[in-house]
């Protein structure tokens, strides 16, 4: 398999680099920040905990990690901003940083910051 994806990306002129694993971490990990920070814009969730609790309970993201989003703010939303922009820089739209987490990290806030009246039905 590793013969065969070389000579593949030799062909498609993908250039080969080591990747560390903190990057392949970050890689996945931020990509569920950044997702996360789009369904808290979007009002898909309410709060910051609702997305952990559906990482956490309903796909098995590690419990003493606390979900994607306490994580991130565990790390500092300012480095996972700046570590999306690499990405996206270098790997073009997918990585597009969430406005919502732009807004946060240079603000200096955190997800827990924010918050979402929710809405009330009379």
């Amino acid at each position: 398999m590793t013969t065969w994806m070389r000579q593949w990306a030799a062909e498609a002129g993908v250039p080969q680099r080591q990747i560390s694993s903190q990057e392949m971490v970050e890689r996945c990990i931020y990509s569920m920040i950044n997702e996360g920070a789009r369904i808290l814009e979007e009002g898909i969730a309410l709060r910051a905990g609702d997305i952990d609790m559906v990482y956490l309970n309903g796909y098995g993201f590690p419990s003493h990690r606390g979900g994607p989003i306490w994580y991130a703010d565990t790390v500092g939303l300012k480095k996972v901003y700046e570590r999306v922009c690499e990405f996206h820089e270098r790997h073009g739209e997918l990585w597009q940083p969430a406005p919502l987490l732009e807004q946060l990290a240079k603000l200096g806030k955190s997800f827990a910051d924010f918050t979402r009246e929710p809405i009330t039905v009379a």
